[in-house]
């Protein structure tokens, strides 16, 4: 019998043999080894709050089990958490509890009635007054003590990281509540949700690579979405005043710890509204959020650089500016310095080094002195405001100075959580500046944002004033939940085939 001393240098083809057998014995004996349904009245970490004496049905998977003759304990787990089960051979019949010992393994599922009581060791425990089989693991479970140690095999095999370790299981059912929570705040606040194309003629919407796939049916190419912003503010031109969307971007870039290409993506837009107002609505949804889900308002927070620092999410945020903050970190003025040959040789004269910097536009040129210079040393949370014109084409330009834009980005120790600004609504201005990027594409710059002639014409049936918002909720919950990398809150994070794995590495070798 599989039991918690089980060595994992055992073969493991063998294990699966030997609980193969089982399972075909399982099956001559008539007993149904991977039944329809059981009737789970509750889950085990609800059973803790019952009292001692209540009856109970519950069910999970054995992780593990101590056969001492005519007693066994052994633990069961679920979503929840674990529980501790004990099986009397004067309690079930000698036949049930000899039938258990010899026919279940770890991983395998079961169902049990039985009655509440506490160990002399203080632990509660369900006496097993019946059970049933629920389904046979073919294959035996990874380190039961100290889980999985692999994060590769973390990444790839999710359901074993969600098996092995509950820290893990609780993460991503933070994730869920977290979403929940979103969701129950914009309702509240008036929005209504939609939903809008994953395929896209043009990628628009941010300063990205695109994913390009063909469609049959059309025999056009298609791209899948960078950003769900054009397409949203369509809908306001359509009559919609509070809306917000909910799903997955793509973006065809490299892996980091605070890049994936595809992630989760949240965003507003409102009628009506300036970038103010965006302002206030972010600081009334974190102290929602915080509120709900019984989150401190202090917390260590780790940064790019791997250091915990803490930060303070009470409201109101601190707002820094753009241009003071380039100005004061770089002694370079993105008043006077207006365009990219002038702004490269002075890059070059103060030794800050950014890599192909002669392929990059003024507009990206100055986002990489900033993310090299300025951003690491903020911690936050805080808004960072009075964005050049250049670095967004889809804002609107101030009043009292249209060389600049009314944006501003939420900073939280040196990452970016998300970005609103008051939106662009001209369409003869949002044409040109559409040009302009194309310009920069053919120059070379990969980052230049795409134009959509479609966009513009929508634009020209008349727009109110509106400000967007944007959010990558994978970053918020990486940093909430304590981890380094957002794919310690995806559940299944891209990953190279694991043949193609395999082979690199013995390439390397």
């Amino acid at each position: 019998m599989a039991d918690e001393n089980f060595n994992p240098e055992i073969d493991v083809n063998n294990e699966e043999l030997i609980r193969l057998k089982k399972l075909r014995d399982l099956e001559k004996m008539g007993v149904q080894t991977y039944p329809e349904r059981y009737d789970k009245d509750c889950s085990l970490k609800d059973t803790f709050e019952l009292a001692e004496g209540e009856k109970v049905k519950t069910a999970g998977r054995l992780v593990l089990i101590r056969d001492m003759g005519k007693l066994c304990f052994a633990h069961i787990q679920d979503y929840s958490g674990r529980y501790q089960i004990a099986f009397k051979a004067d309690e079930v019949g000698k036949d049930k509890y000899d039938f258990f010992v010899k026919h279940f393994d770890l991983g395998d599922f079961i169902g049990v009635e039985g009655e509440l009581f506490v160990t002399h060791k203080g632990e509660k425990t369900i006496l097993v007054k019946d059970f049933m089989f629920l389904g046979k693991a073919l294959k035996p479970l990874p380190g039961k003590f100290h889980g999985l140690q692999d994060q590769e095999v973390k990444y790839r095999q999710r359901y074993l990281d969600l098996i092995s370790d509950q820290e893990t299981m609780n993460r991503f059912l933070f994730r869920s509540q977290f979403i929940k929570a979103l969701r129950e705040f914009y309702w509240k606040e008036g929005f209504q949700e939609v939903e809008t194309s994953t395929l896209l003629h043009s990628p628009t919407g941010a300063n990205a690579r695109p994913y390009i796939t063909h469609n049959n049916g059309l025999d056009i190419d298609v791209y899948l979405r960078i950003s769900h912003e054009l397409p949203l503010k369509e809908l306001i031109v359509g009559g919609f005043e509070k809306i917000f969307e909910l799903g997955k971007a793509f973006r065809n870039e490299g892996f980091d710890p605070s890049h994936l290409p595809e992630h989760t993506h949240l965003e507003h837009y409102c009628a009506y509204w300036n970038f103010e107002d965006n302002i206030k609505f972010t600081e009334k949804m974190f102290d929602y959020l915080f509120d709900t889900l019984n989150l401190p308002r202090k917390m260590s927070i780790q940064g790019k650089d791997g250091e915990f620092r803490e930060v303070d999410f009470t409201t109101p945020w601190p707002r820094i500016s753009y241009m003071e903050l380039i100005k004061n970190d770089t002694g370079i003025d993105l008043n006077e310095v207006k365009t990219v040959e002038e702004l490269r040789k002075i890059i070059a004269k103060k030794g800050i080094e950014i890599e192909e910097s002669d392929k990059m536009s003024y507009s990206t040129l100055v986002d990489y002195v900033y993310k090299k210079m300025s951003r690491p040393k903020l911690l936050g949370p805080l808004f960072l405001y009075e964005y050049p014109v250049e670095l967004q084409p889809l804002a609107r330009r101030n009043d009292k100075n249209p060389e600049m834009v009314d944006q501003f980005q939420i900073i939280l120790n040196g990452w970016e959580l998300g970005k609103a600004y008051s939106e662009l609504v001209d369409p003869l201005d949002q044409e040109q500046r559409f040009k302009e990027q194309a310009q920069a594409q053919a120059e070379g710059d990969e980052e230049a944002m795409y134009g959509d002639d479609e966009f513009i014409d929508c634009m020209k049936y008349g727009m109110p004033p509106i400000s967007g918002w944007g959010m990558g909720v994978d970053r918020i919950l990486t940093l909430l939940t304590g981890q380094s990398n957002l794919r310690d809150v995806v559940l299944f994070p891209l990953m190279r085939p694991k043949s193609q794995n395999q082979e690199n590495n013995q390439d390397k070798e």
